[in-house]
């Protein structure tokens, strides 16, 4: 009987080590640094899915870890059912356990892209195809209209509608969300800008103030004078004289602009030809800057018909033909 106790005792003895060995090991593996295939690897969760399939994702990603090992440890701590969707960084020195609670508290990995002012639509998805952590999902969308009926706009034309500027995002984000908000983002200021408008002005809806905006946008070579440049285009539209602007012409050119502007061009009627027709173009032609937004909104009071860029970024004004053409003379014509 003694023998028998003997017995039990030193097998109760050995399953308690070897229950202290297995737990230790399991805390020893949760808490040191995972083993990397590349100094930082990014792992993106699917909504909806097992704490298995987590698992099998970060290590078809290139951290070596065993899947169901992760699978023990998110139960254990509670934190299965709690692994948030989106983009994540493994990087060097984490842990299982660390990896866990950020999946667990959604501590997403960030990335960001920037829409530069002036940049026109083809521009910016250009910018989104390229970034390396965006998802292109429509990239198979070439005309305005569908994309901005997938894009829920109520528009036939997105140009003009996304606002520049840099927008941060959790890596797999897809281009339509980044776009959406951007959308947003320019409704938002379009409509605070047209709410607080100077009186009178020769424009009837907000989407006028955005294509006037837009123009400004690519004509303005120095910051403090977009007011007065609105001011130029608020004066002609106001006595029906063409606005003769060459971004206009260019954006309707397309592909067939290579880099200069020719008389030809300026003669060639498009909707967009603000030297063949007068009024605004159909559509804005860039991305719009708040500054230019609220410039077209609030012009300078002035008498200038004309301007012409003097070269160094500003520009020289006149009130006549007669001015404005020795102002060509001196400044394009190089004639003193």
């Amino acid at each position: 009987m003694k023998i028998l106790f003997k017995l039990f005792i030193s097998l109760f003895v050995l399953l308690g080590l070897s229950a202290g060995l297995v737990i230790g090991g399991a805390y020893y593996w949760a808490n040191s640094p995972l083993i990397l295939s590349k100094p930082t690897i990014d792992i993106r969760i699917p909504q909806g899915v097992t704490p298995n399939r987590v698992a099998q994702i970060i290590q078809q990603s290139g951290v070596d870890m065993p899947p169901q090992a992760f699978v023990w440890l998110s139960r254990i701590t509670g934190q299965d059912k709690l692994i948030k969707a989106g983009g994540y960084q493994v990087v060097q020195g984490e842990s299982a356990l660390g990896l866990l609670d950020r999946l667990a508290r959604g501590d997403v990995t960030n990335r960001q892209v920037t829409f530069i002012e002036g940049w026109n639509l083809a521009q910016i998805r250009a910018a989104l195809a390229a970034h390396p952590d965006i998802d292109v999902t429509l990239g198979d969308i070439t005309e305005q209209p569908e994309l901005a009926q997938k894009l829920g706009v109520d528009s036939n034309y997105l140009e003009g509608l996304v606002f520049p500027d840099t927008y941060v995002f959790p890596v797999g984000s897809t281009d339509q969300e980044i776009l959406q908000n951007a959308i947003v983002a320019q409704q938002t200021i379009l409509d605070q800008a047209w709410a607080e408008r100077a009186p009178d002005l020769p424009l009837k809806t907000p989407q006028e103030a955005l294509i006037l905006a837009s123009i400004i946008e690519k004509e303005t070579g120095h910051g403090e004078e977009r007011a007065r440049i609105a001011g130029v285009f608020v004066n002609r539209l106001r006595v029906g004289m063409p606005l003769q602007t060459d971004p206009t012409v260019i954006y309707g050119m397309g592909d067939k602009y290579q880099g200069k502007i020719r008389k030809v061009d300026l003669q060639t009627d498009t909707p967009w030809n603000t030297y063949t027709r007068k009024g605004l173009p159909p559509t804005p032609i860039a991305a719009v800057s708040r500054a230019s937004l609220e410039a077209a909104l609030n012009p300078e009071d002035h008498k200038y018909f004309y301007f012409v860029s003097k070269g160094n970024g500003t520009s020289a004004f006149a009130n006549n033909l007669a001015e404005h053409n020795r102002n060509v003379s001196t400044y394009i014509l190089g004639k003193r």
